[in-house]
C-alpha cells in the first residue's frame, strides 16, 4: 500500500490503532503538567475523537498521508497598488485534499477486502510516533522529500497492522545546531528552553481563530506575514531550502472586491461572481477570519 501511494507522489504510514491511548495520554500529560495555554487547550485540543467511527467499528490501524502543497500567492488591489499575500501550505482546498486521499486509500485498499475512514486526530504526533514524519524546534512535521511543505490527512482502516513500527516522536536531525526558527519568530513562540511550542504565542494560532476575535495588543501587526497562518520560521529552515520557492499563483481580487472583503461583507450579499471566485480559488473557508486579517495585512504591506 505505501508504495502505491509513493507512486502517487504522496507518503505515508500505518501504526496498529492499539496507539490511540498513546496519542491522547501525550496531549492530557502536556496539559496536565502546565505546557498548553488553557485558551490553546479548549480550542484546539479537545475536538478529538479517540474512537473509530460507527462504520468502522473493527478499525485495527491508523494511516496518515503526506501530501505535497505549495504556498499559493493571492493579489489584492488596494490603493491602486497589486498586493501580493501568501497562504501557506495546508490551508488551500483542504476538503479537495482530503477527499483525494482518501479516494486513493480506498481504490488501492477495496480490492483487498479492506475500508477507510476519517480519523480526527493529532495528526502531527502521529505522523511523528509513525515515523513519517519528525518534528523541527518550531514544531512542524518534516517529511523526506517535503520539507514542511505538505498536508497531513488521517484515516482509520480494517487494515491489520503490527505494533512494531511505534516510536518516541524524533527531531529532525539539523535541529540540533540550529537556531533560525528561534531567531526568526517576532512573537517568542519558539524558545531554547523547550522543544513544545508556546502556542499561545503562535502568530498562526491567533489569525485562525474565528473573525470576530480581534488579535491581542502584543501581537505587532508588522508580524503578519501570510493571509492565515505564518511562514516565518518555515522560510528560514535549511530543511526548506529546495522548497521554499514553490510559490504557485493564486486568485487576483479587484479593488472592489478587496474592499467587500476588508469591510467584512456577508457572504449572502457578496456578488455570486465572486463567491464562485472564492470557492475556486480556495479560500471560500477563509471567508470570516478574512476582513481581519487582511486588514492588517494591507495596512502594513499596502
Amino acid at each position: 500500500m505505501l508504495q502505491r501511494l509513493e507512486q502517487r507522489g504522496y507518503a505515508g504510514s500505518v501504526a496498529s490503532i492499539q496507539h490511540l491511548h498513546d496519542l491522547r495520554r501525550d496531549i492530557e500529560a502536556n496539559y496536565g503538567s502546565g505546557s498548553f495555554e488553557e485558551q490553546f487547550y479548549q480550542e484546539r485540543l479537545t475536538g478529538f475523537a479517540f474512537s473509530p467511527p460507527e462504520s468502522l467499528l473493527e478499525a485495527r490501524s491508523l494511516i496518515v498521508v503526506a501530501v505535497r502543497q505549495p504556498q499559493v500567492r493571492f493579489t489584492f488591489a488596494w490603493k491602486g497598488e497589486p498586493v501580493p499575500i501568501i497562504v501557506p501550505p495546508t490551508y488551500i482546498h483542504w476538503r479537495e485534499t482530503d477527499r483525494q486521499v482518501q479516494e486513493t486509500l480506498a481504490e488501492i485498499l477495496g480490492p483487498e477486502g479492506y475500508q477507510v475512514g476519517e480519523a480526527v486526530l493529532p495528526k502531527k504526533p502521529l505522523a511523528a510516533h509513525s515515523g513519517l514524519a519528525a518534528y523541527g524546534k518550531n514544531n512542524i512535521t518534516y517529511v523526506a522529500g517535503m520539507g514542511s511543505f505538505h498536508r497531513l490527512v488521517a484515516f482509520y482502516s480494517d487494515l491489520p497492522c503490527e505494533e512494531g513500527n511505534w516510536q518516541e516522536s524524533r527531531m529532525v536531525e539539523r535541529c540540533e545546531g540550529c537556531r533560525a526558527c528561534i531567531r526568526q519568530c517576532p512573537s517568542g513562540a519558539i524558545s531554547a528552553d523547550r522543544f513544545l511550542l508556546h502556542a499561545e504565542r503562535c502568530i498562526a494560532f491567533h489569525n485562525e481563530r474565528p473573525g470576530e476575535v480581534p488579535f491581542p495588543a502584543w501581537l505587532e501587526a508588522s508580524w503578519h506575514d501570510c493571509l492565515v497562518g505564518c511562514m516565518q520560521c518555515q522560510r528560514v529552515c535549511p530543511e526548506n531550502k529546495e522548497f521554499v520557492g514553490w510559490v504557485e499563483e493564486g486568485a487576483q481580487f479587484s479593488l472592489e472586491e478587496t474592499a467587500l472583503l476588508v469591510a467584512g461583507t456577508p457572504l449572502e450579499q457578496l456578488p455570486a461572481r465572486m463567491v464562485k471566485k472564492l470557492e475556486e480559488c480556495g479560500l471560500l473557508d477563509m471567508v470570516d477570519i478574512l476582513p481581519r486579517n487582511l486588514r492588517v495585512l494591507l495596512e502594513r504591506m499596502g
